[in-house]
């Protein structure tokens, strides 16, 4: 007798939208439900995993270097596959969400990558999940454009030999894809944007003369980079590509990771591009970590703790050497300032920041960076132009002088700076704002001229939680109590509400983003990502 057919992949609580049967055809709906039938339980083993060493975290208070795999970490022989030429220059990459407006022009933007974002720039609305396929299908067989119904301004793709790159980022381990389920169960929002973008257009990214290229964030271990092999390994077999044919960047931005960057490249050796250094994200995971571990690791305000600050140069420095050893890129982090259309001011000392930022990463061995806005693609691409010159990458400067010992990762406290009041009151104004956002379906929000994404969230709520659990007094004598949290995010509640008026108020989430802002701040049970209660209130 033969073996039943597997249960469909079905779509649940949608409304359907515009084009989505493209997407979401009979053969790319059978791939997914394959990648989740194989491989969801391991990623669920994973995430029990992660819990796991949580709670062994809280117990010692410290990190190490993996002994267990000491060998992979002393074997100088080993290296990454080669990267392919359309990777192999990566001095400037920008990053944004898929909508269309956002897809031509982070396209046409100059930079050598763009990075594709389904993950923390994207609020995960079925529309924004789906459509976002659609856009990136219709960038590559060049059937997009967009006029902007406000201003009337058209935009259209730039010629071929002129466009960037682009690395997709899927989502998360941790999110679920309520609209897609499988036998009764959530598929993960991660299998969900990889199989879909992967099944649509990885020949036909092979046809262009590039490839399957992903970021992978929030990873915690080399298990977790393994896993993402094998479906690199099942999926190019699927459809039929050539093994190798995918590349996958891992984003370093959880504390655990950092102590697993020899592994994680070794685990993705065959399919490995690079490391990324991240910087809200790998804050907020040092504090989910250690949240516990008393007065040493409490973080200062978020704006004072700088890429310069002595762990955070153990962490980048550690990604360079890491990276150039085993023949991979090091790519550097965020340039997020959007620039003013009227304060030439501001724009003139931002643009010296990041400047200085970009001279500082190039001359500490990365081989590119990121940028949030195209008017700072030319600064960042001059920083690196300077010390690479007509070389793609300096991959063979290998960092050597660098020795990063265990507890140099987490030395908090080597920071000299502590927490203030005005870091509380922008915690909670930058909080209340950009999950406001979220809510409405945006996931990069401009926020006094920097572009915020949900990284930006888990931070601001991170430090407030923290700083309420570790008795933190300030400056000006206030200790950081609940009470204290909820008069100040009242008080920012209450100054949007002037700033904005009554009818923008009445028709915004603000009072929903407030009441999120605090239950994620200051309930006792922490929880490990912000955008799980968020995403059970995202309508759509």
């Amino acid at each position: 007798m033969s073996a039943p057919a597997p249960s469909p992949l079905v779509v649940v609580d949608a409304e359907p939208l515009p084009r989505q049967e493209e997407v979401l055809t009979e053969a790319a709906l059978a791939f997914v439900a394959e990648l989740h039938r194989r491989f969801t339980p391991r990623r669920d083993e994973l995430l029990a995993r992660r819990a796991e060493r949580r709670a062994e975290i809280a117990r010692t208070s410290t990190l190490d270097f993996l002994p267990e795999t000491a060998a992979i970490r002393a074997d100088d022989s080993w290296k990454v596959a080669p990267a392919p030429a359309a990777l192999t220059d990566r001095r400037v990459e920008i990053t944004g969400p898929t909508d269309r407006k956002m897809t031509i022009n982070a396209l046409n933007s100059g930079a050598k990558v763009w990075l594709a974002d389904f993950e923390d720039a994207s609020a995960p609305t079925w529309e924004n999940v789906v459509l976002g396929q659609v856009n990136l299908i219709d960038a590559y067989t060049r059937n997009i454009d967009f006029t902007d119904a406000r201003t009337g301004k058209s935009y259209a793709l730039k010629p071929a030999d002129e466009l960037a790159t682009v690395v997709m980022r899927p989502r998360g381990w941790h999110l679920e894809e309520r609209h897609l389920a499988f036998e009764g169960r959530a598929v993960p929002g991660a299998l969900v944007d990889f199989g879909l973008y992967f099944f649509h257009n990885a020949q036909r990214l092979i046809d262009l003369g590039k490839g399957p290229y992903f970021y992978l964030p929030k990873t915690e271990s080399h298990l977790e980079a393994r896993l993402w092999n094998d479906i690199f390994v099942f999926a190019q077999d699927y459809v039929g590509i050539p093994q190798g044919a995918v590349r996958a960047t891992v984003l370093i931005e959880t504390i655990t990771a950092a102590y697993e960057m020899e592994e994680i490249l070794y685990e993705l050796r065959d399919h490995a591009a690079g490391l990324n250094a991240g910087r809200w994200d790998y804050l907020f995971s040092i504090v989910k970590n250690f949240r516990d571990g008393g007065q040493k690791f409490v973080l200062p305000d978020r704006n004072a703790v700088t890429m310069t600050a002595p762990f955070m140069r153990a962490y980048t420095e550690l990604l360079v050497r890491t990276c150039h050893k085993r023949g991979a890129h090091a790519i550097g982090g965020m340039a997020a300032f959007i620039p003013s259309r009227k304060d030439a001011e501001v724009n003139k000392v931002a643009f010296e920041k990041v400047k200085a930022d970009k001279d500082r990463e190039a001359g500490d061995g990365f081989d590119g960076s990121w940028v949030a806005h195209p008017d700072l693609v030319p600064i960042a691409m001059a920083s690196f132009d300077a010390v690479l010159g007509d070389r793609p990458n300096q991959k063979d400067r290998l960092r050597e002088d660098v020795s990063v010992a265990p507890g140099d990762l987490i030395a908090i406290d080597s920071l000299d700076a502590r927490p203030t009041y005005d870091g509380l009151r922008n915690a909670a104004q930058v909080g209340i704002r950009y999950i406001e956002a979220w809510l409405r379906g945006l996931g990069a929000v401009a926020i006094f001229n920097l572009m915020e994404d949900a990284a930006t969230a888990e931070i601001s709520r991170s430090q407030i939680w923290q700083w309420i659990n570790a008795g933190v007094v300030f400056e000006n004598g206030e200790t950081a109590t609940p009470e204290l949290a909820r008069k100040v995010a009242a008080e920012e509640l209450a100054a949007i509400r002037a700033e904005i008026g009554e009818d923008a108020f009445a028709a915004g989430k603000w009072q929903q983003a407030h009441d999120l802002l605090l239950h994620v701040s200051l309930d006792a049970d922490y929880a490990d990502f912000l955008t799980l209660p968020a995403y059970e209130q995202l309508v759509g």
